[in-house]
């Protein structure tokens, strides 16, 4: 349960204590550990697993804002439900894109890249980069037929969230301190391969052999993405995981209108 209410707290605004101390994130990003927060560094690799689980509940509550605002015009929902995610995520990934894409605009070496990506104040890239992901995936979404869409995001946000632990498994922390260096470091096969158990298991339910084969096209996508990121910086950073997060919901939601207009799904 500890592992599960660590991805939930990292994920998710939602306050969640991990002990009866209380164990707070500090700045609002990191764990603390030791006996009283009754959290070990391992315990981050292990809450990878949960990853796409804390997809689901996220993806709910917006298939939830979907269906709760059904008597709307079909772009005012995708708005509302737009802006549901990005409230209940604290718009984390988004921040993390923006980063990214400020440091990879700016810097030309591995270490430019990293301090840019380390100030906290937005450039013009990122600003430009969110405001272009936000209108993509409306675009996307909107193109998506209606009976669909609450399958399409379902499948993004827990896909989403198993790219970032594709992105941890195998990698190396690129800083020598940050708020993701624990999940990268304790990331094992075991970890991988339930998240992507469950992963698999949501596509096949919501499409069976249509599903399997999107999981593997977005699959493909995905990796090529994290392999480009990681190639730029030696390794990954809590910011380009985020990123990774981003582009890996637009994979899903591109895929998703393709396959539509071919009429597979």
């Amino acid at each position: 349960m500890r592992r599960f209410l660590i991805a939930l707290q990292f994920l998710t605004i939602f306050p969640i204590k991990i002990s009866a101390e209380g164990a707070r994130l500090p700045d609002g990003q990191g764990f603390a550990f030791g006996e009283k927060s009754g959290i070990k560094e391992r315990d981050f690799g292990g809450a990878l697993s949960y990853f796409p689980v804390v997809g689901l509940l996220i993806s709910a509550a917006l298939i939830l804002i979907l269906s709760a605002f059904n008597f709307l015009p079909y772009p005012v929902k995708i708005i509302l439900v737009l802006i549901g995610s990005i409230i209940i995520t604290g718009a984390m990934h988004l921040d993390g894109f923006a980063d990214t894409c400020d440091g990879f605009s700016a810097g030309k070496s591995k270490e430019e890249i990293l301090e840019v990506m380390r100030d906290p104040h937005i450039g013009t890239a990122g600003v430009a980069a969110v405001v272009s992901i936000i209108l993509l995936k409306f675009t996307l979404m909107a193109a998506i037929p209606d009976g669909i869409l609450w399958k399409s995001l379902l499948m993004m946000v827990v896909f989403g969230r198993w790219s970032q632990v594709l992105a941890c498994y195998g990698s190396r922390y690129a800083r020598e301190n940050g708020k993701a260096k624990s999940f990268v470091e304790y990331a094992t096969l075991k970890e991988l391969a339930i998240s992507g158990i469950i992963t698999i298991l949501v596509f096949l339910l919501l499409g069976k052999w249509k599903g399997f084969f999107l999981f593997l096209s977005v699959s493909i996508a995905a990796y090529l993405s994290i392999h480009y990121l990681k190639k730029k910086i030696a390794g990954v950073t809590g910011d380009t995981i985020g990123a990774v997060n981003e582009i890996s919901e637009i994979w899903v939601l591109l895929f998703m209108l393709i396959s539509s207009r071919v009429s597979l799904w």
